[in-house]
Formats: C-alpha cells, structure tokens, sequence
C-alpha cells in the first residue's frame, strides 16, 4: 500500500519533507514512525488526512501521515 508521509521540524533533518512511501498492508503508524527511525517519546501529534490519529491506526492507500514533534517551552 502506498500513502504519503509528511514529516515536520527536525524531523526532517538528514530525512525528506514530504515522500509517497510502500508499506506492507496492515502497517500501523506506529511502525511507520519506527522504520524511519524516529523516537516515540520524541512525537507530538500524529494525524491522518489531517485529523488526529492514534499510533494503532492503520493508514490507507492514498492517505497522508503527518508527524509532528512534542514542542517543549518554558
């Protein structure tokens, strides 16, 4: 199945911005963000087709998967 993955902040650094990517069918967000070697604790927000999504979810064929990083302040 292939959807597009659009990565946000430094979550682009030494990645993409935007990429159409395969994945196996049943591939949950949560796999998707560890293939690219990124840390849970270090995501913020996960939606797709820009509604909020949780980790289990499983994207579809010609969706879009945006990941955001957790923004910290002070």
């Amino acid at each position: 199945m292939r959807f597009t993955v659009k990565l946000f902040a430094y979550f682009r650094d030494n990645r993409f911005r935007a990429e159409v990517r395969e994945y196996p069918e049943g591939t949950t967000v949560e796999e998707v963000i560890r293939s690219l070697g990124i840390d849970l604790e270090e995501v913020g927000v996960t939606m797709i087709n820009s509604r909020h999504c949780t980790l289990d979810q499983v994207p579809a064929e010609g969706d879009q998967l945006a990941i955001f990083p957790a923004i910290g302040g002070g």
